[in-house]
């Protein structure tokens, strides 16, 4: 399992820039723009997600906790739920509250990028 912070913002193109200037490549992106997810050359990898278009309201730079897995979604959902998290699957995506309230999410492997495209 890997950790990938989700950085919601105002303006994608913008951060997806300043990130790529930084020295992220962009890995996938969603038709509309309103997700791009990059990946850093020493390791890790970063979402960026519209504020707009995002299923919970987010201010533009707030980050949310997440992470990406190959493990089955429901392998982790029952670990999680027998150490008294109860988790719930929404399609590719594990959402758990943590001890602060918060919301994590966990991403399965994308095995069929379902209309995103790859790199820039």
């Amino acid at each position: 399992m890997k950790v990938t912070p989700v950085r919601f913002t105002g303006d994608v193109a913008a951060m997806r820039r300043f990130l790529v200037a930084l020295g992220l490549t962009s890995t996938s992106s969603s038709p509309e723009g309103s997700w791009v997810s990059l990946e850093a050359a020493g390791g890790g990898e970063v979402g960026l997600h519209d504020t707009g278009t995002a299923a919970t309201p987010h201010e533009a730079g707030t980050t949310d906790l997440a992470f990406a897995t190959t493990e089955p979604l429901e392998t982790v959902a029952a670990r999680l739920q027998e150490a008294g998290f109860p988790a719930r699957i929404d399609g590719r995506v594990l959402h758990v509250t943590d001890p602060d309230g918060r919301d994590v999410q966990v991403h399965g492997t994308e095995l069929d990028l379902h209309g995103y495209s790859e790199g820039d």
